[in-house]
């Protein structure tokens, strides 16, 4: 097959392109980590971010997340060059670029809005970056075949980006970012202009390209579906910091603030203060006296005795079962008990949503259960229940 880039034909002519393995490498042995150290940056007297010291290691895919104007995307702009920052040092593999152009730190930019050129065509618009890195000719024609190649686009090589579909338009723009091989990837919320389903499918493309290159892939999002589904570290940031860095395993089982906590969504979070706690392992089994419950079991590491805190239960980790008046509800060492009344149920389907309200608070909690589980019992809205859950499934939250 030939193709016709507008100015000389290629394909059967060109020359030999590398196997995919060879691309692979290439890309492989390129990707290099990322070290903040103490970074900050201010605009006046307004304090965007502050004081972060992170490393993220070479070949993860890193989700900067978090909520709008939280400063993950000054992050960013940071790291690329974007931004100067006002104090601090950034680190690309072992070498400070605070004093780099964007243009020589060997990273690229994947925009929220792809930044395609609409007057080039596909092939010229992933030859761009080559042509400004002044690679010769010849290698500008394999490379970009080759990339089209992986990403199964060839067959649009003479068209222009209005001709083609969104998630078409997405792969151009991150084979042009790709074509380059940097060092580390960033991508600015790249998924946020596609429909639901598309994003779906797209995050998956995203996932399987990272993992096929071994590329530094550092990514800002406010989806937290999306930055699960995506990484392998997750980088909560909250007003210009660092609030929680950790693995999405270890995030959805063990939110590390109530930020978080609350964050993640659906977390049913209770605030009271530390009576007592005692050393049991790894994590402390902590007393949280919450005003309405009494005391609650959870698992944590201890702030002092008195100390404002707050614990949080995932709504899958509850159990419900109808109110029997005859028998006393009470938290004790092996698990937390409260009285609540169901609200609404809501069927989304495989999932059911059960909202309830907590009879001595008027706190709003949710529960969420399989739909076939919840259709076989006998329970209905506006019903009395006891909500119960492990020590073990509650986390203590220490601010």
């Amino acid at each position: 097959m030939k193709i016709d880039t507008g100015r000389k034909t290629v394909g059967a002519n060109r020359t030999t392109p590398s196997s995919a393995t060879d691309i692979q490498q290439a890309l492989a042995q390129a990707a290099a980590g990322v070290s903040l150290r103490s970074v900050t940056k201010k605009y006046g007297s307004v304090t965007a971010v502050e004081n972060i010291t992170l490393d993220i290691p070479a070949g993860k895919y890193c989700c900067l997340l978090g909520p709008s104007g939280c400063g993950k995307t000054t992050v960013l702009r940071m790291i690329a060059g974007h931004e100067d920052i006002s104090s601090g040092d950034v680190l690309i593999g072992d070498k400070r670029v605070n004093d780099l152009p964007a243009a020589k730190r060997n990273t690229s930019m994947m925009f929220q809005s792809y930044a395609l050129f609409p007057h080039k065509t596909i092939w010229e618009n992933i030859e761009f970056g080559l042509k400004m890195q002044n690679v010769p000719d010849a290698e500008r024609r394999v490379r970009v075949g080759e990339i089209l190649e992986m990403i199964g686009l060839t067959h649009t090589a003479d068209r222009k980006p209005t001709q083609l579909s969104g998630g078409q338009q997405q792969r151009i723009a991150l084979a042009r970012a790709l074509v380059t091989r940097p060092q580390v990837l960033m991508l600015d919320e790249p998924l946020s202009a596609l429909d639901e389903n598309l994003r779906v499918r797209m995050r998956t493309e995203l996932r399987k390209i990272q993992k096929q290159f071994g590329l530094t892939f550092i990514q800002v999002t406010h989806h937290v579906e999306e930055a699960f589904s995506l990484s392998d570290m997750v980088v909560v940031m909250t007003h210009g910091r660092l609030d929680q860095v950790a693995t999405p395993d270890q995030l959805y089982d063990r939110p590390g603030s109530q930020f978080v906590a609350k964050f993640m969504g659906d977390n049913n979070i209770f605030s009271g203060k530390v009576k007592n706690a005692v050393s049991d392992g790894e994590l402390d089994v902590v007393q949280l006296e919450v005003e309405g419950f009494g005391v609650l079991y959870c698992r944590g590491y201890s702030s002092p005795v008195g100390t404002e805190a707050a614990c949080s239960v995932r709504p899958d980790l509850l159990l419900v079962e109808a109110y029997n008046p005859d028998v006393p509800v009470t938290s004790t060492l092996s698990g937390n008990q409260i009285v609540a009344r169901i609200t609404a149920v809501e069927m989304t389907g495989y999932v059911t949503r059960v909202s309830l309200m907590a009879e001595a608070t008027g706190q709003e909690l949710l529960y969420k259960v399989r739909t076939n589980d919840w259709n076989r019992n006998s329970l209905s809205e506006g019903q009395l229940v006891v909500l119960s859950w492990s020590k073990d499934d509650c986390v203590f939250l220490p601010h």
